[in-house]
């Protein structure tokens, strides 16, 4: 007959479980920034409730594979994108892109892209049969497996991201080049949104992550 435990031991043991171990408390800034672009959160105490939980898990597990599978799926865009414009000459001579800066732009964007969706593969099929009891297990050794486990998919999305700069660039120097008037004042206006686009989102989150940095001071203060 299995033993039966009073409620209050029980409380304390789940407590206890909730309880972020000693080697997740302390994290460098670096980590912390890791933590908020893998999970939206400074610190690892919500995700770490969450592995307490199978319903709580799959919800996590089910983001993180949403999130991979996104960035394969811009990752094949890009590929197709950028492995078009090498392989081929300009259709017009006012917009040459087989120049050596532009083409060089777009061979990087290209290798980039392949890198992403190897990185994304692997980490989706990482995420897609991993459970939460071995999860929890590599997490409380700290260090490298919470780099590992946090680069799993921070890592694809940063060169999904490099991929798309590069041929951005690509096709600015390409505009810029062009002897075109209209071809160089369409790449000025495209130039004016990009640097206002990046510059929102930027903005955007250093003011969520310096919230939610204040609020876990505030917090744990």
């Amino acid at each position: 007959m299995a033993a039966s435990y009073p409620p209050e031991l029980n409380v304390t043991t789940d407590e206890t479980a909730l309880v972020l171990p000693k080697a997740l408390r302390r994290m460098s800034l670096l980590t912390r920034v890791l933590c908020f672009l893998a999970l939206g959160r400074p610190d690892l105490n919500d995700h770490w409730k969450s592995l307490q939980s199978e319903q709580a898990f799959e919800i996590v597990r089910g983001r993180s594979c949403s999130i991979l599978g996104n960035a394969i799926t811009t990752a094949t865009v890009l590929l197709a994108t950028s492995g078009v414009f090498v392989t081929t000459a300009s259709p017009v001579s006012y917009f040459d892109y087989s120049s050596p800066a532009p083409y060089c732009l777009l061979l990087m964007s290209l290798m980039n892209t392949m890198i992403a969706m190897l990185i994304s593969g692997s980490s989706w099929i990482r995420w897609l049969h991993t459970d939460r009891h071995w999860t929890q297990e590599q997490l409380t050794q700290g260090d490298y497996f919470v780099w590992s486990y946090l680069l799993s998919i921070v890592t694809p999305i940063f060169f999904v991201v490099l991929s798309l700069n590069c041929f951005m660039f690509a096709m600015l120097i390409a505009g810029f080049s062009s002897q075109s008037m209209v071809c160089r004042t369409i790449t000025a206006l495209w130039l004016v949104t990009y640097v206002v686009s990046i510059g929102a989102i930027f903005m955007e989150f250093v003011w969520k992550y310096a919230n939610v940095d204040s609020s876990f001071h505030f917090v744990h203060s």
